[in-house]
């Protein structure tokens, strides 16, 4: 099968840094599916795991956390999909990644493709929506108020991936006031569009925006990059008992400052479940499937952006690179083989 894969991290301008490659077909295990991939998205995660592992020698290492595609076989334990099946999902850590033309999926983390999506729009959802859903739901518990606070969620980084699935949710499924945070027109309009209700600018003291618009001390902080910097902040403008939650990769995270407000801190990794096999793992393909009906019901909508192409290690290249820069705003998707 084709694959895109790297057998050292190097920076992305390097030719070498992500090669098309031929590997074996893979077997699927007890419980998974084999899944014919069509369309692919980028995200951080990918630049971030290409830059720091050093695969064994000879044995490339193949990247990619979201795929939408067809399911080719199927292990023996399987229950939930059959041969033809159209699905999407996020994949897992700890095994080769979806940049392959064939690729093995534990069918607990996987969801049925939403009918009204391309492969590419829906490849564009599964990491994002799971991260989103998670942090909100599971970890800042959104449905349930802090006493006291402005019944609002601000989003640090709206307009990124995951900012724009959280925005998303927080506007149709809670009646929370949604604040998102930009510093370009593109962006300020793109998470306009997707429902936020005001949009304030992160190169400026995030306090005084939140101050300037009247609406008392949030209860709830949704941090998706740049963290470090913005903590001081965050602490400044967050409600007294309010739930904070991250999910980036800070050198360092000093919540002393949270002490006297009683705030809350949680990380979210969306590959916790698969990663320690946890018992509510299924729990992640549930959420894809709501996601799913979400999408056909008009609700939520793909957050496709760019469309770079064929699948294939140039055109990745160009994708890592747009993630790097930190100017990406949605997501970017791949589809096809070249």
């Amino acid at each position: 099968m084709r694959a895109v894969g790297f057998h050292k991290p190097l920076p992305i301008e390097d030719d070498q840094s992500l090669l098309d490659l031929t590997l074996p077909d893979p077997l699927p295990g007890p419980r998974d599916l084999l899944v014919r991939v069509r369309a692919v998205s980028v995200n951080p995660v990918d630049t971030k795991v290409r830059i720091r592992a050093n695969p064994p020698d000879g044995q490339p290492q193949v990247l990619g956390y979201d795929a939408a595609g067809l399911v080719e076989a199927v292990g023996p334990e399987v229950t939930r999909f059959k041969v033809g099946d159209a699905v999407f999902y996020a994949g897992a850590l700890g095994r080769p990644g979806t940049n392959a033309e064939l690729h093995l999926v534990d069918e607990r983390i996987v969801g049925v493709k939403p009918a009204t999506l391309s492969f590419a729009e829906a490849a564009a959802m599964p990491l994002t929506a799971i991260t989103a859903w998670e942090a909100l739901f599971d970890r800042l518990d959104i449905r349930k108020s802090v006493p006291g606070a402005a019944p609002a969620l601000l989003i640090v980084g709206g307009a990124g991936g995951v900012g724009s699935i959280a925005t998303q949710l927080a506007r149709q499924l809670t009646d929370l006031t949604v604040i998102a945070t930009a510093s370009r027109p593109e962006t300020v309009e793109w998470s306009r569009t997707l429902g936020a209700h005001h949009v304030i600018d992160h190169t400026k003291p995030l306090a005084a925006e939140v101050a300037a618009l009247g609406l008392g001390a949030p209860g709830f902080v949704f941090s998706t990059t740049h963290t470090d910097r913005h903590l001081p902040e965050i602490g400044k403008l967050i409600a007294p008992q309010g739930r904070f939650a991250l999910i980036d990769d800070p050198a360092a995270l000093d919540v002393l400052p949270f002490k006297q407000k009683s705030v809350s801190t949680h990380w979210e990794f969306m590959f916790t479940r698969s990663m320690f096999a946890t018992a509510d793992m299924g729990a992640q393909g549930d959420l894809l499937d709501a996601v799913s009906r979400l999408v056909e019901a008009g609700t939520l909508t793909t957050t496709v952006t760019e469309r770079f192409g064929a699948i294939s290690a140039a055109n990745l290249r160009r994708a890592h690179a747009l993630i790097e820069s930190g100017r990406a705003k949605g997501k970017i998707v791949l589809e096809g083989w070249a």
